[in-house]
């Protein structure tokens, strides 16, 4: 058996903060890496959101971290060692997680650190922990598990810096100043997330497990649909954009991947904190179903939403094509 430990990097954030373009960062920076995603909800699609798609991926989806990543990341995680150990040409050289928005990254490192086999093959490097400026405080304010990310940060990217305004700029340090007062700080601008060493290279950080009773956990859901039919952007972009107007308070993220009539290549949709993205082309992928995916992340179930969605998409779902978790 090799006595080499895989480093692994663990990316954090709530929804819409940033981590997925952080990730995509990370993978253009020419270390040969495995991921692991773990998604809320039963419709994956943050994979599809990846720029390469030639690297060890694994999807975990169907749950949020406090309940059921543990029970699935250690079996997945000694896989992905022994396809290491037992390859002559290491098909990885470190380990990135990314984890669900709306949970505390306390089971992955509970399982990287307490798992004696695990932690005797494997190195926690880092928890990266990303903030969006113009909505976090709110989030900190609102969610256990924001604040339960920033806790366990070694370091905080505070994304979207170009679309927050000098008091929230100053609200949110002020914050982080009581939540972490102790934790480093980097400020990007959208798209800016870099793969440099004041990211990776924190080094090794001493990290204790939490004692005492957890911080209670909202009950997020998520409402997931399969489009038929290509359906017209702007169509789309006004049917979103009346939803998240409707709906400020319990829709918290809407994500997925589409497709437009007469266009080969796929589009990403993001949402979060009220505001619509531009779509984002993906390349064209061998795998590609030209079924649009779309996932709508929730502060509570809410059958109202549901009842919205299968009135504005008639016509372009299939019969019970919307599923609840």
């Amino acid at each position: 058996m090799s006595t080499a430990k895989i480093p692994v990097i663990v990316l954090t954030g709530f929804l819409g903060s940033g981590k997925t373009t952080l990730l995509n960062r990370l993978l253009s920076d020419g270390v040969k890496t495995a991921v692991v995603i773990n998604e809320f909800g039963n419709t994956p699609v943050d994979q599809d959101l990846l720029s390469d798609q030639n690297i060890p991926m694994t999807v975990l989806s169907g749950g949020c971290l406090c309940c059921q990543i543990k029970g699935a990341l250690a079996p997945t995680l000694k896989n992905l060692w022994m396809a290491w150990d037992q390859a002559e040409d290491k098909p990885f050289e470190r380990i990135i997680i990314e984890t669900s928005g709306v949970a505390s990254p306390e089971p992955i490192l509970d399982t990287l650190l307490r798992e004696r086999w695990l932690a005797s093959r494997y190195h926690l490097d880092t928890v990266i922990t990303t903030l969006a400026i113009p909505s976090a405080l709110k989030q900190l304010v609102d969610f256990a598990e924001a604040r339960a990310q920033v806790a366990w940060a070694d370091t905080l990217l505070l994304t979207h810096a170009d679309l927050a305004d000098a008091d929230q700029h100053a609200a949110l340090n002020q914050r982080l100043q009581t939540l972490a007062p102790s934790t480093s700080r980097h400020m990007m601008t959208v798209g800016e997330c870099q793969a440099d060493t004041r990211i990776t290279n924190i080094g090794p950080a001493l990290r204790r497990l939490p004692t005492g009773n957890p911080l209670p956990a909202h009950r997020f859901a998520s409402i997931s649909l399969h489009l038929d039919q290509a359906l017209p952007w702007p169509q789309l972009e006004a049917i979103l954009q009346a939803l998240l107007a409707r709906h400020p308070l319990d829709l918290l993220r809407i994500k997925g991947v589409i497709y437009q009539p007469e266009q080969a290549e796929a589009l990403a949709i993001q949402a979060a904190a009220n505001r619509l993205y531009p779509p984002t082309p993906l390349a064209i992928r061998s795998s590609d179903d030209r079924r649009g995916r779309l996932v709508f992340i929730t502060n509570g179930y809410s059958k109202t939403l549901a009842k919205e969605l299968t009135r504005v998409f008639d016509g372009f779902i299939p019969p019970n094509a919307i599923r609840q978790h």
